[in-house]
């Protein structure tokens, strides 16, 4: 087919032979029809040449193209496997991408599987089948899964189609500080409310006192609300050194200070004060002095602590040993008493706050049950190991173990 152009020469080609022969011919009737069928054929070829109109267009029903699957796109395949916590793709009920936390929690065999049995719970069995209803599914919580202790919340996000997304995050560690969070309040407030209710109870008791007959009585009276008054005291100072402990934990200390000078110090305030035991004291503080990156009072309250400790619980008269110890590019200091000794399964709880293995005991003394509690905080903000042995019938050994300051 001839474009217009071509068709135009063409014909104009076709006009022009037919004049020559025309002016050959002398005009008769065989050139007059020459030159008609020239002009037609001339004609029929630019009207060749000319567009055919378009179609006009039909009312047929659009056809809508299939919704595309984000869950089988590569890019959301690299985004999943980033995230941390368990993510799970299904189309409709079947897991078709799992992301590698996921895999870490229930095994890669559910990928495949029916959702409804990917997740063993009885919770989230029945959450699982209300899937594609009418309402939507609130954030489930998965109790004791996939062990006893541990809780995990559910949600589920929907895409285009029947693919949807669902999200598992755990919550264990947040029950756990919300757990101890409310422990630690419970125990302090039992804590305080004992010393208070025998000072109260004492107190009413002198108010009704009369005469000098009752001087003996009253005077040990008196005595009990001291000593209660003092272990409220004792216990309230220790709450706010834990407290500032804790808010420092995360705070390196970034001056020198010597150990040794801190040890001696604390050995001295002991052994100045009424108790009857600071004479145990046996002191092996070693040659010069032991920098540390510290805080001094901090250190000073750790080695407190450790030695009054070992004073509280060690049998009178035997000895309380202080060392302190180089150990190549880090410094250990020792505490060992002569005591009864604890049992294997107390050790790892000594450090709980408020934890006391014989508690008559532990008040009888004056402990509050917080010592070694501020004595681990202090070491782990100090970037020190703190070691407990003990043998029943034999004594105790408390040891912390603290890099040298050239090396912390």
């Amino acid at each position: 087919m001839f474009d217009r152009l071509s068709s135009l020469v063409a014909a104009l080609t076709l006009v022009a032979i037919a004049a020559i022969f025309a002016a050959l011919a002398g005009g008769d009737a065989l050139t007059i029809a020459i030159l008609a069928i020239a002009g037609c054929a001339g004609a029929a070829i630019v009207y060749g040449a000319l567009p055919s109109p378009p179609p006009e267009p039909r009312d047929e029903p659009a056809v809508e193209a299939p919704p595309v699957s984000l869950l089988r796109h590569p890019d959301f395949a690299l985004w999943v496997d980033q995230e941390e916590e368990p993510l799970i793709g299904i189309s409709g009920n079947v897991v078709t991408i799992v992301n590698d936390a996921a895999v870490r929690l229930l095994g890669r065999h559910i990928v495949g599987a029916d959702i409804r049995t990917a997740i063993r719970h009885p919770a989230a069995t029945e959450w699982l089948a209300r899937i594609g209803g009418d309402g939507p599914l609130e954030t489930l919580n998965l109790v004791d899964f996939p062990r006893p202790g541990q809780r995990w919340t559910m949600r589920i996000a929907t895409l285009s189609g029947s693919d949807r997304i669902i999200f598992l995050s755990d919550r264990s560690a947040i029950d756990a500080a919300d757990r101890m969070r409310s422990d630690f309040v419970a125990n302090a407030s039992h804590e305080l409310r004992t010393p208070l209710a025998a000072i109260l109870g004492y107190v009413e008791t002198l108010q009704d006192m009369n005469g000098e007959a009752d001087a003996p009585m009253r005077h040990r009276f008196l005595s009990i609300i001291e000593r209660e008054a003092g272990r409220m005291q004792q216990l309230v100072i220790d709450l706010l050194s834990i407290s500032r402990v804790e808010a420092d934990r995360f705070r390196r200390p970034t001056a020198s200070v010597d150990l040794a000078a801190i040890v001696r110090t604390t050995i001295a305030q002991l052994q100045d004060s009424e108790k009857a035991r600071p004479k145990d004291i046996v002191a092996i503080p070693g040659d010069g002095s032991q920098p540390v990156l510290g805080d001094a009072a901090q250190l000073g309250q750790l080695a407190h602590n450790i030695i009054s400790n070992a004073m509280k619980y060690g049998r009178d008269g035997t000895p309380v040993t202080v060392e302190l110890l180089r150990e190549g590019q880090r410094v250990r200091l020792s505490v060992r008493d002569e005591g009864e000794g604890i049992a294997p399964d107390h050790i790892p709880r000594l450090t709980e706050r408020f934890y006391r293995v014989d508690e008559a005991r532990s008040r009888s003394v004056g402990g509050t049950g917080l010592g070694l509690a501020i004595v681990k905080h202090i070491s782990e903000r100090h970037q020190g190991q703190l070691d407990i042995e003990s043998e029943l019938g034999k004594g105790t050994k408390v040891s912390v173990t603290f890099p040298l300051a050239g090396e912390a």
